[in-house]
């Protein structure tokens, strides 16, 4: 994200007061400047489930809805990381902003995540134009974090053309990213068996891109040509998406540009057939309902009337009642 040079005195204090700040106006104010602290606040905001969330995203809904997401998932030691540096890299060459997402292990200490921006992508560390942030999965199933939809919105609503998350790598329970991204992205690598784990994970399903990475190594033709020959043989109705199979190494800056090629053939059939808007309809419903759930959940938690859950399965693990009608007990003792 583009921005001025920080000046010194008064200016430096107040941009460094963003990072504390729950000033929503003036934060939002400030990411869609260009300025990486108040991102960052807004995000650790969402992370931290602050009182101020509904107010950071009904502040943020008028400049939402313009950046593309990309998802980028595959097995540890593919080279996530790499992929997504480079991908960063040709971005910039365009002329795009680019947020990135890179959702690490919780630390079993801190619950924070193990990698640090720091460690990741130094060579956009300093670039205006990027914003590079990691986030804790916190055990959180699918790869992602439970927060990474609405970080994805502040990265959006703060001038991001292009968001990249790149999940945990947990294999087959990856294909939760599909529900957030535009374009799903798989990486492969030649002598780890992926071609058969993709079946097995349902990711052949989800992929709109497959990238075999370290195509300079042995077996990466015979990754190729399995993928290829496993698509073929996939249904697909007429006009549906063949996902693009991609061999790079970006270890070495090679295959980069076929690989933003393929994401640019798939945002315009996305484009063309109208699913672009499909799938973001799809991501806010899914949104939608998991908000809606955590209400829920915390007025089951805060029952005033009816009897609470423990007793209720209490009542169930004796056989006094069916788990059926304790529900209905529950649901009937809700405020409305």
């Amino acid at each position: 994200m583009s921005g001025a040079a920080i000046s010194s005195g008064p200016a430096v204090a107040q941009r460094a007061n963003l990072r504390r700040s729950n000033d929503v106006p003036a934060l939002i104010a400030a990411a869609r400047e260009g300025d990486h602290r108040a991102v960052a606040r807004l995000i650790s905001l969402i992370e931290n489930d602050d009182p101020k969330l509904r107010e950071v995203a009904a502040a943020l809904t008028p400049y939402t809805g313009k950046a593309r997401v990309i998802g980028l998932t595959g097995a540890p030691g593919v080279g996530k990381s790499t992929t997504t540096n480079e991908l960063v890299r040709a971005l910039r060459a365009a002329g795009k902003r680019v947020g990135v997402l890179a959702i690490d292990p919780s630390s079993p200490f801190t619950g924070g995540a193990i990698l640090g921006d720091r460690v990741r992508m130094q060579d956009h560390a300093t670039d205006s134009g990027v914003y590079i942030r990691s986030m804790s999965s916190r055990g959180h199933l699918g790869g992602l974090s439970a927060a990474a939809p609405q970080a994805v919105r502040v990265l959006d609503g703060a001038g991001c053309d292009v968001v990249l998350v790149e999940t945990v790598g947990v294999g087959q329970a990856e294909v939760a990213v599909a529900s957030l991204a535009d374009t799903v992205m798989v990486l492969l690598a030649p002598g780890m068996g992926d071609a058969i784990q993709a079946v097995k994970a349902g990711i052949l399903e989800i992929a709109d891109v497959f990238v075999v990475n370290k195509a300079d190594r042995d077996g990466a033709d015979a990754t190729y040509t399995d993928i290829q020959g496993m698509i073929a043989l996939g249904d697909r109705a007429a006009g549906e998406w063949r996902p693009q199979v991609v061999k790079a190494s970006a270890v070495r800056g090679q295959g980069i540009d076929d690989v933003v090629t393929a994401l640019g053939k798939h945002e315009s059939w996305l484009v063309e057939h109208d699913q672009l808007r499909a799938r973001r309809e799809a991501r806010a419903a899914a949104e939608i309902e998991a908000i809606a759930l955590g209400v829920l959940r915390g007025r089951i938690g805060s029952l005033r009337d009816g009897e609470s859950l423990p007793a209720l399965a209490a009542r169930v693990a004796a056989g006094d009642v069916d788990p059926y009608a304790a529900a209905d007990d529950l649901l009937a003792g809700l405020e409305p």
